[in-house]
């Protein structure tokens, strides 16, 4: 199963709290931070709401060599 990468590449500050809550939620709290997620509906949809504030790529899991 694929796996998003998300960094926080704009700050929060100045946006509607719920947008700083999504932010939170996601596991991002300090600038260039980044996590990763399972890649399921719940979390394409907070991404997608605060998509001006952070950057997204997948991870594909690897078969191994």
């Amino acid at each position: 199963m694929a796996r998003l990468r998300i960094t926080l590449v704009k700050s929060p500050i100045g946006y509607a709290q719920d947008q700083k809550d999504t932010v939170r939620m996601l596991g991002l709290t300090k600038m260039w931070r980044t996590v990763e997620h399972q890649d399921n509906p719940g979390v394409r949809g907070m991404v997608h709401k605060v998509r001006h504030l952070v950057r997204m790529e997948e991870v594909r899991e690897g078969t191994g060599n």
